[in-house]
């Protein structure tokens, strides 16, 4: 089942939901408040969601994307879920390694990786 946000393409493949970001650039608060908006609903509805971000069309993210991040995998963390990012491009992965936030989050280089890591 696939299912259509304004920022993220949905499907879910078997008990894991694969959240696909759509946008390339993802720079100003409004695009980031609608990512949220389209994120939190999926975390709510689903405790214990086995969750893989895409990042294969990001080619530029803001800072503020970052904070997204560490709240989105503190909801999914605290309703007993697991979150994975994947197909991140080399210039968006150095700032996760900058910010050592490679460190905190699970990052796959691709989405069946990811899929495959969940317990």
């Amino acid at each position: 089942m696939v299912q259509d946000n304004p920022k993220i393409i949905v499907e879910y493949l078997s008990d894991s939901a694969v959240v696909t970001l759509t946008d390339e650039k993802i720079l100003e608060e409004a695009d980031i408040q609608a990512l949220e908006n389209s994120l939190t609903p999926l975390i709510e509805q689903a405790p214990g969601i086995k969750m893989v971000l895409d990042f294969s069309n990001v080619e530029f993210l803001s800072s503020a994307v970052l904070g997204l991040l560490i709240r989105t995998s503190k909801k999914i963390y605290e309703s007993n879920g697991q979150l994975k990012l994947c197909n991140i491009n080399d210039k968006i992965f150095q700032i996760f390694t900058i910010t050592r936030l490679d460190r905190i989050f699970d990052i796959f280089k691709t989405q069946e990786s990811a899929l495959a890591d969940f317990d």
